[in-house]
């Protein structure tokens, strides 16, 4: 037995560079797992950069001087940012205090409709099933909207905390994209000499990072412009908030789309009842889903992800629960990375094929 794992331990682990790497992603990952609410800021600004780089780097490409391109991407970044603040906020605030407003009414009509159900489908559903479904469900509402004020009252040093965000995360960006090859510099002196198997990992997982984060960038944005023309088109009601439960779905992938199937059907039912309007929304809400994930999707994501669903899944739960919404996000990047370090990982008197992918 004890041959058996020498015989792995120097298959696996007898390569120094190998062991460099391993230390250091175990060193980043508790990092993470540890101080991440903390590094928040970081990360975020870290993730924008990520984002504006390319444009940075094409508009050096157009012989732009670096700080000319930085300070041109920043101010653009600037005035998106409070654009956002000024316009899309305040509208997202207001129709979420009127979804609030209007609950009861809409709790109302629910149970109307519900109530139908025993007359319909007298076999299936007793009017007492329904009753105490019913009774479940404001219970549940109650006691979320208990537990919404109680966090409210208590976070209201959030909103400081918020404000030093919207100070601290646009410096960060500034400097990732002012001094990226200083910082990449400083962080490179640190490492050990030999580490051809860390820059060949680095290497691909920073172009694939890269692209994923922009491709999941543009794919939010067009996910949620188009879901809003379409809504305001129809006159759905608080079209601009569930337009961003659209874009935002799309980070998770094949499970963020079905959950926000349920606002969107809940909203168009309680709006226009069991009519056409209703069945032409959730036909216009499929089309825009189904044209994310087989034209959208493809183009964006070509070459940035070739990961099996299960991996995908899987990955998007163990990361989600770790890190939070970070994890979700970059689920699929993490997932990649661990591919990569699978396959580039040397090995001792074998020959092992690449990772199975989809």
């Amino acid at each position: 037995m004890l041959q058996v794992v020498r015989r792995w331990i120097h298959r696996y682990f007898s390569n120094e560079e190998a062991l460099v790497l391993m230390l250091l992603l175990i060193a980043v990952f508790a990092i993470v797992l540890t101080l991440g609410d903390i590094l928040a800021p970081v990360i975020a600004g870290l993730v924008l950069a990520y984002l504006m780089q390319g444009v940075v780097a094409k508009l050096e490409q157009w012989r732009v001087p670096h700080l000319a391109a930085v300070w041109l991407v920043f101010t653009l970044f600037v005035g998106a940012l409070a654009l956002c603040m000024l316009v899309l906020v305040p509208l997202l605030w207001q129709q979420v205090q009127n979804l609030f407003n209007e609950l009861p009414r809409m709790l109302t009509e629910w149970q109307a409709l519900l109530l139908l159900l025993p007359e319909r489908y007298p076999q299936l559903i007793t009017e007492a099933q329904v009753l105490q479904a019913i009774g479940g469900f404001r219970g549940e509402l109650g006691r979320f909207g208990q537990v919404l004020l109680t966090s409210s009252l208590s976070n209201l040093p959030l909103l400081l905390g918020l404000m030093i965000y919207l100070v601290l995360v646009p410096i960060l960006v500034f400097f990732f994209l002012k001094d990226r090859e200083q910082i990449a510099a400083w962080i490179g002196g640190y490492m050990p000499r030999e580490r051809g198997l860390i820059v060949q990992v680095a290497g691909e997982m920073n172009q694939q990072i890269a692209n994923y984060i922009r491709g999941k960038a543009i794919e939010i944005l067009i996910c949620a412009v188009v879901s809003y023309a379409v809504f305001a088109y129809m006159k759905l009601n608080y079209a601009a908030l569930l337009a961003l439960l659209v874009g935002l779905s799309v980070v998770v992938p094949y499970i963020g789309a079905t959950v926000v199937t349920v606002p969107i059907a809940l909203i168009g039912l309680f709006q226009w009842g069991w009519g056409d309007q209703f069945l032409y929304l959730m036909i216009a809400y499929a089309i825009i889903q189904a044209l994310d994930g087989n034209v959208l999707v493809p183009l964006l994501f070509s070459e940035a992800v070739n990961l099996h669903p299960v991996a995908i899944i899987c990955a998007v739960l163990l990361f989600g629960g770790l890190w939070g919404f970070w994890g979700v996000f970059f689920a699929i990047p993490l997932a990649t990375l661990c591919k990569a370090v699978i396959n580039a990982w040397p090995r001792q008197g074998v020959v092992a094929p690449p990772l199975g992918e989809a």
